[in-house]
């Protein structure tokens, strides 16, 4: 078939007309110096501190210290084919991560991209990862608890939404276990929970999924993972990519718990970024704004005002110790910046008291305003009943000859501590646990072998649902324990104590 000449003159003209010139323009630098996943970038004189580079490989980097001829950036990603002279580009857009609905049951990575095979995250929604924190105007008041399902911890150690609770300890004592059951205790609660693996091996955060998916609770988490064999940037950042997509559930009024586990592999990556960028270093060879790290990090945690949306992100913050030294770098900042801390003690750890928390060492600095009324009730004396228990303990162990009132507080305190223990993925709902503490402080515990508390408690709270379901719905809904109800649980316990007498404790 002939092509005639008009045909070809209208094709090319149309073409011309519809023709429209795009130019991109980009700030481009080169590598001057790579190596360990940092790369020293000169030219990009325009550069912003967080902002996104793209290398020639396509992988993506983050410019983190801007310096007067160089731009310090670490990479993202694989970097054994950059070389120096290689061109690096500017994004013009700092580091963010996708947010909303649409990341509940996922695993990701600390940039938002897919890490349990699900495909791949469809959303426009994308929040910066380092952001200012809400100023005081914006925030309210801590007053309404978070239950962890834990009874040493909601009696003792009340942890309020909004709120900054460090969990600290040395290594294999249960800090992981005890945010775990957090998370599941939140199931209900309309709660959305971040967990953000730090460091850890890829095996323990498989673990810590299926646990999660088993137990219904991975509906309403996100998990942020970062291992151990990701690249120190991907470390840095993972905490700052989970609060961020906490911060988008906060600002629409819900009610949002994060836990970083851990900042001590958190402030390790920061340390190794920083000696590579050739920072100088300070004390243990972290760089002088370790401390900035982490109060801008900790301090988006934040209970916000009507008019800031409504919502809350909980911090659970954890630091590990060595040896039990609490005075060491990291475990004394994050300390002065959180609302308080739970220890967990090796010795308790090793002596079969789990959750081994330490009360005389730990400290809610806010939850206790947040606490439920029927619990203050019930568990104002606790704490430092416990305490004190703890030292005449120690103190009996030079064979000193006691009295009668000390041989009786011992016998309390070594009940109480025997009620107080828990086993893993097991919360307890608010209105058993009132009605546990109630029978232990109120001496119902007294007489009986202490291998045999926890047997009584499993049995009285399965009398207590069978025959009195009254009492413990009075408790869950109006969260209060008036003198009428206590009378009711103390008529309770005396029938129930008869009939264990009766039958010998079976």
């Amino acid at each position: 078939m002939a092509l005639r000449a008009d045909e070809i003159v209208n094709v090319l003209k149309e073409k011309i007309a519809d023709f429209e010139a795009r130019v991109e323009v980009a700030e481009t630098g080169s590598i001057v110096r790579i190596g360990d996943g940092v790369a020293d970038v000169y030219g990009l004189e325009r550069c912003v501190f967080s902002e996104l580079v793209e290398f020639a490989n396509g992988v993506l980097g983050m410019a983190l210290h801007l310096g007067e001829d160089v731009t310090g950036c670490v990479i993202f990603g694989p970097y054994a084919d950059l070389r120096e002279g290689d061109i690096v580009r500017r994004t013009g857009r700092v580091a963010s991560v996708p947010a909303g609905d649409v990341l509940l049951g996922r695993v990701v990575n600390p940039v938002g991209e897919p890490a349990d095979g699900g495909g791949p995250v469809r959303t426009d929604r994308r929040r910066p990862v380092d952001r200012t924190a809400p100023g005081i105007i914006a925030r309210r008041a801590v007053n309404v608890p978070l239950q962890t399902g834990i009874k040493a911890i909601d009696s003792m150690i009340p942890i309020g939404r909004g709120q900054r609770e460090l969990i600290l300890g040395d290594r294999q004592t249960g800090k992981t276990a005890l945010a775990v059951d957090t998370i599941l205790n939140q199931r209900g609660q309309d709660v959305i929970c971040i967990y953000v693996a730090i460091g850890q091996k890829a095996s323990s955060v498989a673990q810590i999924v299926r646990v999660l998916r088993e137990r219904g609770a991975l509906d309403f988490t996100i998990v942020v993972s970062a291992t151990a064999s990701d690249p120190a940037p991907l470390l840095y950042l993972a905490p700052f990519a989970g609060t961020a997509m906490g911060e988008e559930f906060m600002e629409r009024g819900r009610d949002v718990l994060v836990v970083y586990d851990d900042l001590t592999r958190h402030a390790a990556a920061y340390r190794e970024m920083a000696l590579l960028l050739r920072r100088p270093p300070g004390r243990e060879a972290f760089p002088g704004d370790i401390f900035y790290l982490h109060s801008r990090l900790l301090e988006r945690a934040a209970a916000l005002a009507p008019e800031a949306g409504g919502g809350t992100l909980t911090a659970l913050p954890i630091v590990e110790t060595l040896q039990g030294d609490l005075s060491a770098y990291i475990p004394t900042n994050v300390i002065s910046i959180t609302d308080g801390q739970i220890y967990l003690d090796p010795d308790l750890f090793y002596a079969g008291v789990r959750p081994a928390v330490n009360v005389g060492l730990s400290v809610s600095r806010v939850g206790g305003k947040a606490q439920k009324p029927a619990m203050r009730k019930v568990a104002g004396h606790l704490r430092l009943d416990l305490a004190q228990y703890r030292e005449l303990a120690a103190f009996t162990q030079f064979g000193a000859e006691l009295d009668a009132a000390t041989r009786a507080r011992l016998a309390r305190g070594e009940r109480v501590t025997e009620m107080l223990k828990q086993g893993q993925y097991r919360p307890m709902p608010l209105e058993e646990q009132v009605l546990a503490i109630f029978a232990a402080v109120h001496g119902y515990l007294d007489d009986l072998p202490v291998n045999r508390v926890r047997d009584f408690e499993h049995r009285f709270l399965e009398y207590m649902r069978t025959n009195h379901p009254e009492v413990g719905a009075a408790v869950r809904e109006t969260g209060d324990l008036p003198d009428d109800l206590a009378a009711k649980l103390r008529e309770s316990l005396e029938a129930f104590k008869d009939g264990w007498d009766v039958r010998g404790g079976k």
